[in-house]
């Protein structure tokens, strides 16, 4: 049965919206906008006071034929929602219950959601291909190999609605009405009369920004393959980290002696001195050759007792007793959580977001501690480009059993680093690494028994472990302050005998029961 609703505008201005039990309150936002020649992107509805859900359909919205909506201003913040995509069964596999999860600003574009959840971070590193698949259509009389292939669209349902087109997915997180909150996408694909290379040319036409990114890593990863190729002697321009270190297996695996000479020129200063150190034996050169950002800085070997050294450490019992300091900021701190404070503008959030990224941009290097099962450690430094794909890389080349899977989990969370060399995947501008970091080394599930069992770090790496030295701190005798702290417990015992004299000046009707 139809019906219609009244959309009145900041300015009073009124329209009128004709909607069925299946119209969706994001459809009624956009005819209004329409009609009031107001851009939908930047206004919310609201019923007495309370926000229109634009994700529903009209008929679950409770509201009754005729009802006055009020548009309001949206924040020009996005918020976090929380997307959940359920993919199809042969990709289902990857993930538990065939779901990913990842939190998402809401001016996100559909198209960008799918390209997100392509990039691996949802799927601890594992890439997806779900906007660009092709399919081959061999026709029946044709010969063998010669099918063509066609464009095999993704396909998503979204509580009812259908979006396939390339126009519904330039529609965004908050033009479908969610501004927050969490929703689930069933993802699903469907072959389409275009071909392959038609659908890639109207995809880089509709979506060119998005399609930029993604393209970047092949293009780095083709440009350092022909670099050490083309220049293997040349040493006044020196790649960055990330280039020589991604592709030194490689050259290792030829045996060349410009390969092998090529990393002092650029090496870290403590993994020079290593390599001076080390004898003539070919396997130290092997071992240590793959590149200056691999070798690790410092090697620690396990601790030989239970307790930690740290713990052994003698400590006076005066440092765990608070004095008036501690007790005067406590009250400030109080007070100053006790009082009213107004939320943050635009202008300032992105005041503040700016300021992080100057600030993170400022930071040349962070050094990285892992620590492996055995309680052994190794400790690297790496620049602003480094990437998870390279602290793997680093790990796997003092490792003894190198063929195995594990996971580096940052310390404090169950966030894994995931091995990916995306330019959205950087230790310090990604995971926030600002200062040392200690990661925690993890073997995956399929590694067996016998192999956990085995000695962690090669030979040549294990002799170059140190035990861990805790330093000692200075004992400092304060006499003023053992004075002023132990004069403290005699000020209540004067006090108390104040107010026992005068407790006994007091008339007997006066007297609080309980003590006579």
């Amino acid at each position: 049965m139809a019906s219609h609703v009244t959309v009145i505008a900041t300015n009073l201005r009124r329209a009128t919206v004709k909607v069925t039990p299946g119209t969706y309150m994001t459809d009624v936002l956009q005819e209004a906008c329409k009609k009031l020649d107001l851009p939908a992107d930047k206004y919310l509805l609201k019923h007495k006071q309370k926000n229109v859900d634009l994700s529903i359909v009209w008929r679950q919205t409770g509201l009754s034929p005729g009802a006055k909506l009020e548009l309001v201003q949206k924040s020009k913040t996005p918020s976090a929602v929380s997307v959940a995509l359920q993919l199809p069964a042969p990709e289902s596999n990857i993930a538990p219950n065939g779901r990913l999860v990842e939190k998402l600003p809401s001016d996100l574009t559909i198209w960008q959601v799918l390209r997100q959840f392509e990039s691996g971070n949802a799927s601890q590193g594992k890439n997806l291909n779900l906007t660009a698949r092709g399919i081959a259509n061999i026709d029946t009389g044709a010969k063998s190999g010669s099918g063509q292939l066609y464009y095999e669209s993704p396909v998503l349902n979204i509580m009812g609605r259908e979006l396939a087109t390339f126009s519904d997915f330039q529609k965004t997180l908050s033009q479908l009405g969610y501004n927050s909150g969490s929703v689930l996408m069933r993802l699903s694909f469907r072959m389409t009369e275009k071909t392959l290379y038609e659908a890639m040319s109207e995809i880089s036409q509709l979506f060119p920004d998005v399609d930029a990114a993604p393209k970047e890593p092949t293009t780095v990863s083709s440009a350092s393959t022909a670099v050490p190729a083309a220049t293997p002697d040349e040493d006044s321009a020196p790649p960055p980290p990330s280039a020589p270190s991604l592709e030194e297996p490689v050259r290792t695996n030829a045996d060349t002696e410009d390969s092998t000479k090529e990393p002092p020129t650029t090496s870290a200063p403590g993994s020079a001195e290593q390599a001076a150190t080390e004898g003539g034996d070919s396997m130290d050169v092997d071992s240590s050759g793959p590149s200056d950002s691999l070798q690790p800085v410092s090697v620690f070997q396990a601790p030989t007792g239970n307790t930690p050294v740290a713990a052994l450490a003698a400590v006076s019992e005066t440092d765990f007793t608070p004095t008036i300091a501690h007790a005067q900021l406590h009250q400030s701190r109080l007070q100053q959580q006790s009082q009213n404070k107004r939320l943050l503008s635009d202008k300032e959030l992105e005041e503040r977001a700016n300021a992080e990224r100057a600030k993170l941009a400022s930071i040349s290097s962070v050094s990285i501690k892992v620590r492996f099962p055995d309680n052994t450690s190794a400790q690297w430094s790496f620049g602003p480009d480094a990437t998870g794909a390279l602290l793997y890389q680093a790990v796997r080349s003092v490792m003894a059993s190198d063929d195995q899977p594990f996971k580096l989990v940052l310390p404090g969370t169950r966030t894994a680093i995931a091995n990916s060399d995306g330019a959205d995947n950087r230790l310090i501008h990604n995971y926030k690494m600002t200062r040392n970091v200690l990661v925690n080394f993890t073997w995956d599930s399929r590694v067996p028994a016998d192999v956990r069992k085995r000695p962690f770090l090669k030979g040549s790496i294990a002799q170059q472990a140190k035990a861990v030295q805790v330093p000692e701190l200075p004992q400092e005798t304060d006499d003023d302050n053992d004075s002023g702290r132990a004069a403290q417990p005699s000020k209540p015992s004067t006090t108390s005998d104040r107010t026992e004299g005068v407790a006994k000046k007091l008339p007997k009707w006066l007297k609080l029961p309980g003590k006579k």
